[in-house]
């Protein structure tokens, strides 16, 4: 795999969340070009109304296609596929073998992600089903997509 890319809405606010992200960016190196884009939220009243959030989330959708590119595009979404640490790592494996070089996990705002990033991309994925902070959800997935490496290359970090 050549790269991977993390292209989120919103910024690790604490320190805590930077420093984790950054930690597996590191581990990462040897294994692909590993890199996090951060977007920006669109700007909603407090409460805002379901168009409201239906806009916001369009346009930030746009923003992040524009930004994916032509890689593989793995949306996490509450309704997305759950994988273990192993599938995923199967996932991503076959992929690189089928000449992909490039994929890109989506995390959308506190709302989501639009219908439009849904659909463009290849897998819809669900960390869990239980509920997370989006910022602990990007940690989580900087270490499974680390531990995918480690899976594939028959790391000890896995066992």
């Amino acid at each position: 795999m050549g790269s991977v890319r993390i292209i989120c809405v919103g910024k690790l606010k604490e320190t805590f969340w930077r420093e984790a992200c950054a930690e597996y960016a590191k581990r990462l190196r040897p294994f692909c070009d590993f890199s996090v884009l951060e977007l920006s939220e669109s700007r909603l009243p407090e409460n805002p109304s379901p168009s409201q959030v239906e806009a916001g989330l369009e346009e930030e959708g746009r923003k992040m296609l524009a930004a994916a590119g032509n890689g593989f595009k793995i949306a996490l979404c509450i309704e997305g596929k759950l994988l273990s640490s192993e599938q995923l790592a199967r996932h991503m494996e076959a992929l690189a073998v089928g000449g992909t070089s490039s994929v890109v996990f989506l995390i959308g705002s506190s709302f989501g992600l639009s219908p439009a990033v849904k659909q463009a991309a290849g897998l819809r994925l669900s960390m869990s089903p239980m509920t997370f902070p989006h910022q602990l959800a990007r940690v989580m997935l900087c270490e499974q997509v680390y531990r995918a490496f480690q899976i594939i290359n028959h790391g000890k970090y896995h066992k």
